[in-house]
């Protein structure tokens, strides 16, 4: 089979901004989802304290447990808690950005690399200008994509290391400040967190977090959701939603044509945006399974690195006048009065 050299180029506008605008305007009801959910910070205090407190009980327990547990129980946390990073990236948890910056910065201690407010920089541009190459984070470089290809032990590896691969992309992100006092503050706060961890418990307890992290966002069927986003599989359809039962103990993360469509409406208001709008995302293609995309990715050769959409203009649909606030709305997380 012929490697793909290159990735797919489109000349027209991400389809988000079009559909939304459509939604809203035979469904406005659709507004009313939008808004903040402060109960989240709970989730975001018991998943840290449940990998707090498994790493206390595996600090002097056998090797393989510690493996075992961050496999089947710590990767389920750790991407439980990137969902909470991602939320408090769109500001869905309180109105003052910094209260939202300091609940992602708490979700992000048991990872033990501090990313979470650069994570909000990132992924921000990630919705404004999905498939911009220098802009979007989300899409692999072009080395990188010639390196993994379609290959079997390829995107192993990658996925592997999928976290070290994405710090390679930072540096085609010229618009983005790399570091600011935020930035700063998640740093310190996570060295802090893992001198504290590594005194009390020792280096079992850190090696627990650090598996629990790789598991979370690599080898393993979780990892399937980076592929599941954006990762052509159906056609050129660029975006496609998770409908499984994985979404329980993801916070919904798989919703995620339903997100870029209503980025301001929080995970747990995410499954009404289908259910009050079924003739836009039911006539979509979607997966109902990480575990069977898992095995797909790594053995099908039609999809590679390259199986993504990009596009060169930053290129903004054409909207009327009485469309422009409802849409504005909607992306901001601006509320109704």
């Amino acid at each position: 089979m012929a490697l793909m050299t290159d990735f797919v180029y489109s000349d027209q506008c991400e389809p988000h901004r079009i559909r939304t605008k459509q939604i809203l305007k035979q469904y406005p009801e659709m507004r009313m989802l939008i808004g903040k959910n402060w109960k989240t910070l709970f989730a975001i205090l018991g998943i840290v304290g449940l990998q707090v407190a498994l790493s206390w009980f595996v600090h002097d327990r056998s090797w393989w447990l510690v493996v075992g547990l961050a496999y089947f129980i710590g990767a389920f946390a750790d991407h439980a808690l990137f969902v909470m990073i991602h939320e408090c990236a769109h500001h869905l948890l309180f109105k003052n950005r910094g209260a939202n910056r300091l609940a992602g910065i708490l979700a992000n201690l048991p990872q033990l690399f501090p990313s979470s407010v650069s994570f909000e920089r990132y992924h921000i541009k990630h919705h404004s200008f999905q498939g911009i190459h220098e802009l979007d984070a989300d899409l692999p470089n072009h080395w990188e994509a010639k390196l993994i290809n379609n290959r079997f032990w390829g995107k192993v590896i990658w996925l592997l290391f999928y976290p070290l691969f994405q710090v390679f992309r930072i540096s085609r992100l010229k618009e983005i400040k790399p570091v600011d006092k935020w930035i700063v503050l998640n740093f310190v706060l996570e060295a802090v967190f893992i001198a504290a961890i590594a005194w009390l418990w020792g280096w079992k307890a850190i090696v627990f977090l650090l598996l629990s992290f790789f598991f979370s966002v690599g080898l393993h069927p979780l990892g399937a959701r980076w592929i599941q986003e954006h990762y052509l599989t159906h056609g050129e359809q660029e975006t496609y939603s998770y409908y499984g039962p994985l979404n329980t103990v993801a916070f919904n993360v798989g919703y995620h044509n339903e997100h870029h469509d209503f980025p301001s409406v929080p995970w747990n208001k995410l499954p009404q945006i289908r259910k009050n709008a079924p003739d836009y995302y039911n006539t979509l293609s979607y997966h109902t399974s990480w575990t069977k995309l898992f095995f797909r990715f790594l053995f099908d050769r039609k999809i590679s690195l390259y199986s993504r959409v990009v596009r060169k203009e930053r290129g903004k649909v054409k909207l009327t006048d009485e469309s422009k606030p409802d849409l504005e709305m909607v992306k901001t997380g601006t509320t109704l009065t």
